[in-house]
């Protein structure tokens, strides 16, 4: 008798044993915070989920190993791992990083256009960089005329499509996600108030843009975008040439280092010296400020501008072409001086 209530006892206590150390095993496998630090895992197509929890366990230095491998195992990982961009925090269990990656629990990724972008491989490479498509298909996707068309654009007038700015949206998303995205917010931008603007000036969206962009490519000082732009719809207006180096240098590639005056004979229709009116298309992918400068130029009687001795990125504006004159040989002395060294 007493042998068997030892027994018995013996028994109760393994099971006992045995019931705390599951409950210990669950609470450590799907309660617990199981990282040290944040870790945001990119997981392509190709990505395994042995190698993507190789990742999450050393990068976000996973307190119980263990315990992501069996939740991987039980949630069956290996056959349903998603690609996407997943941010690790340190109060997530080991089973919900297991969720994350088995049922696409993204963390949205920010998208950003900024900078000088004159080229279709540069804008190609900005979007790549930051998100999955790849840049051959990005670059190809602008060159492409059916696809462009469902966005209202084409390879010629494609950079008015895009404004730049930080947009939120997933990783993994699609050529055709993310050219949707950038039409939803060329629509938004477009409001009533701006097409007003545009109508009183006497200029189309696709024309404000172009105007934009040569804005754009003739200073990078912001205070002096309105100032320029009043300048050239200044010269519109008169039936005057733009005469616009950008757009030399557009026709160029903008392999140019200094516009000269035999450059000036290109028979382009971005020749803006041989031609009068705007160019077809923008020659860059102007700033929204630059879209505003011209929607709202300052009010002033300038026709010329050129760049300031001073060498600052500002200019110096005048209203006759002789001042103009003065202004530009004041700025090839101090271009000769500083050249030859005597500044």
């Amino acid at each position: 008798m007493k042998k068997t209530y030892i027994t018995a006892l013996v028994a109760a206590g393994v099971v006992i044993c045995a019931g705390i150390f599951a409950g210990l095993r669950y609470w450590s496998d799907r309660k617990a915070a199981n990282f040290r630090t944040e870790y945001t895992l990119y997981v392509y197509p190709d990505t395994d989920a042995e190698e993507a929890l190789d990742s999450i366990a050393s990068g976000a230095q996973a307190k119980r190993r263990g315990s992501l491998r069996r939740t991987a195992r039980s949630e069956g990982l290996a056959e349903g791992i998603k690609p996407g961009k997943y941010v690790i925090r340190p109060d997530h269990s080991a089973v919900y990083a297991v969720r994350m990656l088995l049922n696409g629990w993204q963390t949205p990724q920010n998208l950003t256009l900024s900078g000088t972008i004159r080229s279709k491989g540069r804008l190609a490479d900005m979007i790549s960089r930051q998100m999955m498509v790849d840049s051959a298909a990005v670059a190809g996707a602008l060159s492409d005329t059916a696809f462009l068309a469902a966005y209202g654009f084409d390879p010629e007038t494609v950079f008015a499509l895009f404004l730049p700015d930080t947009y939120e949206m997933y990783w993994t998303a699609s050529l055709e996600d993310i050219f949707g995205r950038f039409k939803k917010e060329y629509d938004i931008f477009w409001t009533p108030e701006r097409l007003s603007k545009a109508e009183d000036r006497g200029l189309t969206r696709l024309e404000v843009s172009v105007l934009a962009s040569i804005v754009s490519g003739e200073t990078l000082q912001a205070e002096e975008y309105p100032k320029i732009a009043g300048v050239y719809l200044n010269r519109l207006h008169r039936g005057m040439k733009l005469q616009a180096d950008p757009t030399v240098c557009f026709c160029y590639d903008y392999t140019l280092d200094r516009v000269l005056k035999k450059h000036l004979a290109i028979d382009s229709p971005y020749n803006t010296y041989k031609y009068r009116g705007l160019p077809p298309a923008p020659i860059n992918v102007p700033p929204k400020a630059c879209i505003d400068a011209v929607l709202s130029p300052d009010e002033h009687g300038y026709l010329y501008f050129c760049a300031s001795p001073d060498f600052d990125g500002t200019h110096r504006f005048a209203v006759t072409y002789r001042e103009h004159l003065r202004n530009a040989r004041e700025f090839q002395r101090a271009l000769s001086r500083r050249i030859n060294g005597d500044d």
